[in-house]
């Protein structure tokens, strides 16, 4: 009767097994509808970080360290492309005006996509990392 016992137990151990490891992570999806921050710390003198939002039908809202601007993504399987828009006109400091050019030109050059550990990274002639937004 032991035996049976401690044989099922085994038996369900590896069924369970089979399943968590044949489940699909949600760390190998894109997360989109999810907003994510770069990964970075706030300019002095400021609590913002620059962030992005790609909806499944492409729609990109992109906060950069002192304007917004829309966007399109286009992703598929571990590929991504970024295009931008016109930047809002706000007054900015001309490190924090620099810092949106930098930004949107990194994002637009972006060609691959991959998960490393909780952050997102974006490919391209510079890598950007991204974490989720958590509230």
């Amino acid at each position: 009767m032991h035996r049976k016992r401690v044989g099922c137990a085994l038996a369900l151990g590896v069924l369970l097994c089979a399943v968590w490891v044949s489940r699909p992570s949600a760390n190998e999806e894109f997360p989109f509808g999810r907003e994510l921050l770069l990964d970075t710390q706030p300019m002095k003198g400021s609590k913002r970080i620059p962030g992005i939002e790609i909806d499944s039908d492409g729609i990109a809202a992109i906060d950069l360290w002192c304007n917004t601007m829309q966007g399109r993504a286009i992703v598929s399987a571990d590929a991504i492309t970024i295009s931008t828009g016109e930047k809002t006109d706000r007054p900015c400091a001309p490190e924090r005006a620099q810092a949106d050019d930098d930004l949107a030109a990194a994002l637009a050059q972006v060609t691959h996509w991959r998960w490393e550990g909780e952050s997102l990274v974006m490919d391209g002639a510079k890598e950007l990392r991204f974490r989720l937004h958590t509230n």
